[in-house]
Order: structure tokens, then C-alpha cells, then sequence
């Protein structure tokens, strides 16, 4: 099962929704334009599963567990900027997109103590752990994961999608790579931090990782 396209007049209101909640008082320019070079990156012809149809389910999920966050405009803003660069050949993508948030932000007048917390949090993709009580980094390392705890369809979609991205890569060193980054998940002590992820995403996403490491290494 695949997700529709999302419409993008429908992300562009999310985007200027979520751009003036975060600006205050703050003066800045009109939201628009910057909603229109980050849907033009979401939809570069190099993505398949990293394109508005996953931007859209990170807000989502996001929209699902901002109770859970201390400030869910900086959360949300780091989602849009998450993969905002992203280039399935380099490893520096995070490291960008975070870049790419602190010069738009300072421009489009989101504080600057909100902006330095959206590029931590887009940096925080790397690795997807989150320290203790870190409740804005749980809530976007939760949403950006949740895609692992999908129905067995939509999963095998999502991964199909990744070996797409990676069509350049091998099929024996793709199957080795994933295999690891699938090990190395499933040995995380948890893979969601926030309570709603826990309970409802973590053996869920445990479940399918186990079933494509296996089907991988078999």
C-alpha cells in the first residue's frame, strides 16, 4: 500500500502555520518562497522514499506526539528541514540540512535561540538517540522512525523505496550494508523515546526489522 502525493498547497498553509507560530512577534518575510525551495528539494529526482510523502508523515507524527515536547514549532520546523539536503551518495546530508535551516530561519526571523535548537535538532538525525530528557529530540527521532513500526505492506514499500535511493550501490554490498544498519538498530535498548512511541511503535518496528534482516542474511 502506497500513501497518496501530498497536495502541496496543503503543506505550504502547514509550513506558514508553523513558520509564524515560531517567528512571535518577530517581523519577517512572507513564508511562501521558503515553502517553495524546501517542497522543490523534498521533490528532487533522486529521492524515493525521502520526498514530500515522508515529510508529510514526519509532521504527522509529530502532530501525534507534540504533548510530548517543550517546543513542538521548533520540532516541526526541523522536520520540514530534516532531509531538506539529501544526496543518497554523501554522508554529510544532516550537516547541511542544518545549515541550510540556520541560514533560512535567521533570514525568515525565527529567533536565534529556536533556529540553534531546529539545526541540533536536524543533527540529531544521524544517529537518532536522543539523550534523557531530551523531549524535543525523542519526539522528531520518534516521528522520523515511526515508518519502521508500519503495517508488513507499507514496510516493504518504504524499503523498496530505499533501494531505489541506493540503485548505484551493489545488490551483494547493499544487502551487507543494510543488514548492519538493521543490526545495529535492533541493538538499541529502545528505538523510540518518547511514551506514545514505546508503546505503540516499538515492537511493531522490532518485528519488521527482525523479518528483513532475516530475509536479507538468508
Amino acid at each position: 500500500m502506497t500513501r497518496r502525493a501530498p497536495d502541496p498547497a496543503v503543506l505550504r498553509v502547514r509550513w506558514r502555520e508553523t513558520l509564524l507560530a515560531a517567528r512571535g512577534d518577530h517581523p519577517g518575510p512572507d513564508p511562501d518562497p521558503y515553502a517553495d525551495d524546501l517542497l522543490r528539494r523534498w521533490s528532487e529526482p533522486q529521492r524515493r522514499y525521502h520526498t514530500p510523502t515522508h515529510l508529510t508523515a514526519v509532521l504527522d507524527h509529530v502532530d501525534t506526539l507534540h504533548a510530548h515536547a517543550e517546543d513542538p514549532a521548533a520540532v516541526r520546523l526541523a522536520a520540514w528541514f530534516h532531509d531538506a539536503v539529501y544526496l543518497p551518495d554523501r554522508s554529510e546530508n544532516e550537516e547541511r540540512s542544518a545549515r541550510l535551516a540556520v541560514r533560512a530561519l535567521t533570514e525568515a526571523g525565527v529567533p536565534e535561540a529556536r533556529t540553534a535548537e531546529v539545526a541540533r535538532l536536524v543533527r540529531l538525525t544521524v544517529t537518532h538517540a536522543p539523550e534523557p530528557g531530551d523531549r524535543d529530540g525523542a519526539v522528531l527521532c520518534d516521528a522520523d522512525l515511526a515508518i519502521l513500526a508500519s503495517p508488513s505492506d507499507a514496510y516493504a514499500a518504504y524499503t523498496a523505496q530505499v533501494r531505489e535511493e541506493y540503485a548505484f550501490v551493489p545488490d551483494d554490498a547493499f544487502r551487507a550494508g543494510r543488514a548492519d544498519v538493521l543490526e545495529q538498530l535492533l541493538a538499541l535498548p529502545r528505538l523510540f523515546s518518547t511514551p506514545y512511541g514505546a508503546e505503540a511503535w516499538e515492537e511493531p518496528a522490532r518485528r519488521n526489522l527482525r523479518a528483513e534482516r532475516d530475509l536479507l542474511t538468508s
